[in-house]
């Protein structure tokens, strides 16, 4: 298998009941996490790289990570996450990405409707899919202990407007989730309700949900089971790798990467491990067999 899109990836999941996990990465090791893992359980991946991951990691990498995807067992997508501006996901094409997503959620809705279609005008041209945001994702901080920032609920009416209006392929929708691993002190409450009324407004999009780390497994399974069909991953699995890191630096001195690093990748693939099981996604990239791969040509 091979390099798709989100819409050649996402259809297949939505009629199957199951969703797939975008696994954010900016270096070697947590994109061995999450390839490694994902082939080993035969299910669909979605890399995931934010533009200040690919400021970071650089733009030839991208060229790795191709390579690697088309090598694969298994269906991936190389998608650009929360793309700040037209120019951030301009960059993503042109590095190769197969999927993009313009993330103006915070400007004002006039804003966010028409720069979000001028991405898909352009990102259409030559076969790139987009995913959009309506609503607002929580935020709880760099810490554990971090200050939460509550999210703003997607209303049925501003999913349906958007969708019409701008053409994604996919929607991100804020019920209740949040980006980074939850204080102590905050109990997570995915809205279902609300999911289903979406699901029911915009039948024929995949929903994404994103901040999906630190959640009850339950709830993400619930909301799975009523529509969602793509889960962010970052803070859960990059948390397991640090943890190993710093258990391993603790008791010795070591300066290798190659005695650093192995263990810590087996902690963070236990977790992607744990996610795609959630996910009902293990073995589901059968479902994708003969599928076309996805190829940057005008359209």
């Amino acid at each position: 298998m091979t390099l798709v899109n989100m819409t050649q990836m996402l259809e297949v999941a939505k009629k199957n009941k199951f969703a797939v996990g975008a696994y954010n990465v900016s270096n070697l090791e947590l994109f061995r996490m999450a390839i490694e893992q994902c082939e080993a359980d035969y299910a669909p991946a979605i890399i995931a790289i934010h533009p200040t991951e690919l400021e970071y990691c650089k733009d030839d990498f991208i060229s790795y990570v191709l390579t690697r995807i088309r090598n694969s067992k298994i269906p991936v997508v190389l998608h650009m996450d929360h793309g700040d501006s037209i120019d951030s996901v301009t960059r993503a094409i042109h590095d190769g990405f197969s999927s993009v997503m313009i993330d103006l959620s915070l400007k004002s809705w006039e804003d966010n409707i028409k720069e979000t279609a001028a991405t898909v005008e352009m990102a259409h041209r030559v076969g790139v899919t987009v995913e959009g945001e309506v609503g607002t994702i929580g935020q709880t901080g760099m810490h554990v202990e971090g200050h939460k920032q509550e999210g703003i609920y997607t209303t049925v009416e501003e999913a349906t407007d958007f969708v019409k209006e701008t053409g994604v392929d996919t929607l991100a929708v804020a019920i209740g989730t949040s980006h980074g691993i939850y204080p102590s002190d905050v109990e997570p409450k995915i809205r279902i309700d609300i999911l289903k009324d979406i699901v029911k407004a915009v039948p024929d999009t995949p929903l994404v949900l994103h901040g999906g780390s630190s959640n009850p497994d339950d709830q993400i399974a619930d909301a799975v089971a009523n529509g969602i069909s793509k889960v962010n991953i970052s803070s859960d699995y990059k948390h397991a790798f640090f943890a190993k890191v710093r258990e391993i630096l603790a008791e010795n001195d070591g300066w290798d990467p190659n005695t650093l690093f192995p263990e810590a990748i087996e902690a963070g693939k236990k977790v992607v491990h744990h996610k795609n099981e959630l996910f009902n996604a293990v073995g589901k990239a059968a479902l994708y067999e003969g599928i076309d791969p996805w190829r940057a040509e005008f359209i």
